[in-house]
C-alpha cells in the first residue's frame, strides 16, 4: 500500500473515463482539490475505445429543438425532457471547451468542423476526433491535463469497494487496498454494466460496479431493463470478437446484407430497430452473422477500424464484414437529478453509471459522450457545495468488501434471458441468479410488462401507454416501482 491510509480532498471521483476526467478537471479549474480513483492506468478506460463522437447542435441548419426532438424520438416516450434539454443546450459549449483544452476535432482545410451522421439523427451533428478514434483522442488529452493539474491526486490501480457512510451521508469511498478517500462529495463515474452479458462490445471491467456501490449505500437505481445492443459488432473472428464497427460508417454509406446478399433494414434507424431486425433475420435463417458492406466508404475516414479489421484478416475495402448485435450500453443506472446528485446525500453519479432519464428506452447515438461532459461538469460544481468532509480521522471507513464478479454462467444467463428479446419464464429464471445486479436487472425487466425501445418482451410485444414516461425504480431490498420524473 502506498501513501496515507486516508486521503482528503474536496472531491473524490471514482473512474477515469470521459465523465470522471471531465468532472475532475472541472473541479480543479476552480481551485478545488480532487482525488481521482482509477482501476486501470489512465487512458485505458472504456471511454478510450469509444468510436462514436460527441452529439451537439453546432451546424447552421441544426438547433437545440431538433436535437431534443431526435433524442425524444429515439427514447420512445421515456426521455426525461428536463434532462434532455440540459444536454442539448450545454453540449455545444462543452464541445468548445474541449477544443480549448486541446482536443482537435476533425475539420476541413478551412477549419469547418466535419459533422457526422449517425442513426436517429435528422442532420449531421456528431463531431469526431480522428474519425472513429474520438474516445482515444479525448481521453488521452484529458488524462494528460489531469496528470499536469497540481490539485489533482491520481490513484491508479485503485478499486473502490464501497461508499464511506457517516451519519446518513456519503463522506467518501473505501478502496480495495485498504485506503480510503474522504471528500465533500463522491462522484461515481465507473461506466456501465454491458460486460455482464456474454457477448459485448465493452471491456471486461464494465460490470456495473458503481451501480452496485451506490445501491449498497441506499441509492435508488432505475431503468435497468434498458440495455442497448449495438447492431454491428464483429463476430466469429478470433481476437476481434465483439469489436464494434461504429455507426458513423453506416452514416457514410455502409449497408447491411442478409445471407442472400439483400439489404433488409434501414441502416440509420435507431439502434433498437436495427438490432431487432438483425436478430430476427438470424433466427429466421439460422445464420450467425449479417454482412456489413463498407466498400463504398473512404477508408481514410475510419483508419483505426480499417486497420483493426485488416490485422484480424478482414479487408473491409474488398469484402463484407461479419457482424451481429452485442450488449453495448446501459441506459439505466443510479438515479440522479440534473446536477448528478443521487438519493444518498454526498453521493453523485455521472456518465453511464447514472440514470438521469436522458436516454429513455433507447439512447440516441453519440449522446453518451456529450452526457459525460455536460453532466460531469454539473456534478463537479454541485459537489463542491456539499459540507466540508472533516478531518481524516473523523469517522471510520467501511471494511474492504470483495467486489462481486459474474461467473461465466451469469453472463450466459443474461445473454439468454435478458437479451434482445425477453420472456417472463427467462426473466424469472434470471431472478434466481447468484449475482445481485443480474437479479435487479431481471426484477426491473419483469416489472415492465410491455415492449419499448431496447426492452422487448415476446409475451408483451407492444408498447403500453400506461408506461409512457414511467421509470422503473428499485430501492435496496424492495420490489421495483414505476415513477414519473419531472
Amino acid at each position: 500500500m502506498a501513501g496515507e491510509p486516508v486521503v482528503c480532498s474536496d472531491l473524490a471521483v471514482v473512474g477515469a473515463g470521459a465523465a470522471g476526467l471531465f468532472a475532475a478537471l472541472s473541479a480543479a479549474s476552480v481551485g478545488a482539490s480532487v482525488t481521482l480513483v482509477s482501476a486501470t492506468p489512465l487512458a485505458q478506460t472504456a471511454s478510450y475505445w469509444a468510436q462514436g463522437g460527441i452529439a451537439a447542435a453546432l451546424a447552421v441548419q441544426d438547433s437545440f429543438e431538433r436535437h431534443l426532438a431526435d433524442t425524444e424520438a429515439a427514447g420512445r416516450d421515456l426521455v426525461r425532457r428536463s434532462a434532455a434539454e440540459v444536454l442539448v443546450r450545454e453540449a455545444p459549449e462543452r464541445a468548445r471547451e474541449l477544443e480549448a483544452m486541446g482536443v482537435r476535432f476533425d475539420a476541413d482545410r478551412r477549419g469547418v468542423l466535419a459533422l457526422g451522421l449517425e442513426g436517429g439523427h435528422s442532420v449531421r451533428r456528431v463531431v469526431h476526433a480522428g474519425g472513429s478514434a474520438t474516445g482515444r483522442r479525448v481521453v488521452r488529452q484529458l488524462s494528460a491535463l489531469v496528470v499536469d493539474a497540481p490539485n489533482v491526486t491520481v490513484l491508479e490501480g485503485a478499486r473502490a469497494t464501497g461508499a464511506w457512510m457517516d451519519e446518513g451521508r456519503c463522506a467518501g469511498v473505501a478502496l480495495e487496498d485498504g485506503r480510503a478517500v474522504r471528500a465533500r462529495a463522491t462522484v461515481l463515474a465507473t461506466g456501465g454494466a454491458a460486460a455482464l452479458w456474454s457477448r459485448t462490445t465493452n471491456p471486461p471491467g464494465s460490470l456495473g460496479i458503481g451501480m452496485s456501490i451506490a445501491h449498497a449505500a441506499g441509492a435508488l437505481l432505475a431503468d435497468l431493463e434498458f440495455l442497448q445492443f449495438h447492431p454491428t459488432a464483429v463476430i466469429g473472428i478470433p481476437g476481434r470478437e465483439g469489436f464494434l464497427v461504429t455507426e458513423a460508417i453506416r452514416g457514410e454509406g455502409a449497408t447491411l446484407h442478409g445471407p442472400d446478399g439483400e439489404r433488409f433494414v434501414e441502416e440509420l434507424a435507431p439502434r433498437d430497430e436495427v438490432s431487432r431486425a438483425i436478430a430476427a433475420l438470424l433466427e429466421r435463417t439460422g445464420a450467425t452473422s449479417v454482412g456489413l458492406d463498407m466498400r463504398a466508404v473512404d477508408p481514410a475516414l475510419f483508419p483505426n477500424v480499417v486497420s483493426a479489421l485488416q490485422e484480424a484478416g478482414l479487408d473491409p475495402t474488398r469484402e463484407r464484414i461479419p457482424v451481429s448485435p452485442a450488449s453495448h450500453y446501459m441506459m439505466g443506472g443510479v438515479v440522479t437529478d440534473l446536477e448528478g446528485r443521487s438519493t444518498v446525500p454526498g453521493l453523485y453519479a455521472v456518465g453511464e453509471t447514472a440514470c438521469t432519464g436522458l436516454h429513455g428506452a433507447n439512447r440516441l447515438a453519440s449522446n453518451s459522450l456529450s452526457e459525460c461532459f455536460v453532466y460531469g461538469a454539473r456534478a463537479a460544481h454541485a459537489g463542491l457545495d456539499e459540507p466540508a468532509p472533516g478531518a481524516p480521522n473523523a469517522g471510520t471507513p467501511p471494511p474492504v468488501a470483495a467486489l462481486e464478479r459474474p461467473a461465466r454462467a451469469t453472463q450466459e444467463a443474461l445473454w439468454r434471458d435478458a437479451g434482445i428479446v425477453r420472456t417472463r419464464a427467462g426473466l424469472l429464471r434470471l431472478a434466481q441468479d447468484p449475482h445481485a445486479l443480474a437479479r435487479l436487472i431481471a426484477a426491473c425487466a419483469l416489472r415492465r410488462e410491455e415492449s419499448r425501445g431496447a426492452h422487448q418482451r415476446a409475451d408483451f410485444p407492444d408498447a403500453d401507454p400506461a408506461f409512457d414516461h414511467r421509470h422503473t425504480e428499485i430501492a435496496l431490498d424492495e420490489e421495483p416501482e414505476s415513477a414519473l420524473w419531472a
